[in-house]
């Protein structure tokens, strides 16, 4: 069954979590095989909270990367509203366990112009979120470098994943809610779109697949980064969109491949005041 990685995450005194409709045939779907990320290892990775209005009360739907001192980067399908608003999200910086201590307030949301449904299957599944203020980096807040147009990372290139999700397909993470990370394989991109084409999915050359059998991004992780090593740097290469089941032998879970939104990005951060 086709799943949307948004998060289920009941924390922090939060009721059950608003999440948006996924769509036909899709069911929303964390980490899986993987096992708790410490302190300032990953500390690109954020947390995306949503003011939930029926319940009002904030969740935990997403997650994120600090891509530059004032912007995160995670999935446009993130955003719960037709016409969000700034004020109903708020994002965590340097945090393993959710705990609202690094906290900074959203100014103002993008998301890729081309950004659809198509047949439950999120298009240009890009957002940018623009933070108030520049945050200063620390041993647990720093920002991930994006990669060059031109750089390659070839089926079998290992890459970590980080998310809050599922650690199994009916499996919610449980308490303390640490930041899970797993390590998984790059697959090839023909063999990814002829797996999807058999169930009649279509998987396009904007989007990455990153997993293995029993390992990799399942139900919660959307929106999170995939991140490699590039010349001995780390950079993001995909983040957390959609895929079929969780862990199956044949469908990896599907990325945004960030080098195809390479100046759509630069253009919003380097135009801003």
């Amino acid at each position: 069954m086709m799943w949307l990685l948004l998060l289920t995450l009941p924390c922090l005194g939060s009721s059950v979590p608003l999440t948006s409709d996924p769509g036909p045939g899709t069911e929303l779907v964390g980490i899986m095989g993987g096992h708790d990320a410490s302190k300032g290892v990953w500390p690109w990775n954020v947390g995306l909270w949503f003011w939930n209005e029926t319940e009002l009360d904030w969740d935990l739907i997403c997650g994120g990367s600090l891509i530059d001192p004032q912007w995160v980067l995670t999935a446009a399908h993130c955003i719960p509203e037709t016409n969000p608003k700034p004020q109903h999200f708020m994002v965590e910086l340097g945090a393993v366990r959710p705990s609202w201590r690094d906290i900074v307030l959203v100014a103002s949301i993008i998301l890729h112009p081309e950004h659809r449904d198509e047949n439950g299957i999120p298009q240009a599944d890009v957002a940018l979120l623009k933070l108030v203020a520049s945050v200063r980096p620390s041993n647990l807040i720093k920002w991930i470098s994006l990669p060059p147009a031109y750089s390659a990372f070839p089926p079998g290139t290992r890459c970590w994943v980080t998310g809050w999700g599922r650690i199994g397909p009916e499996e919610p993470l449980p308490e303390p809610y640490n930041l899970q990370e797993v390590l998984v394989p790059i697959v090839a991109d023909e063999t990814c779109r002829q797996q999807y084409l058999s169930i009649g999915f279509v998987v396009k050359d904007d989007m990455l697949c990153v997993g293995s059998p029993g390992q990799g991004a399942c139900k919660g992780d959307s929106g999170g980064p995939l991140v490699c090593k590039w010349n001995h740097i780390w950079v993001q290469v995909g983040v957390v969109s959609w895929g079929e089941g969780c862990g199956l032998p044949n469908f990896p879970a599907v990325f945004a491949r960030v080098t195809s939104y390479l100046p759509w990005i630069r253009h919003h951060i380097h135009s801003s005041p």
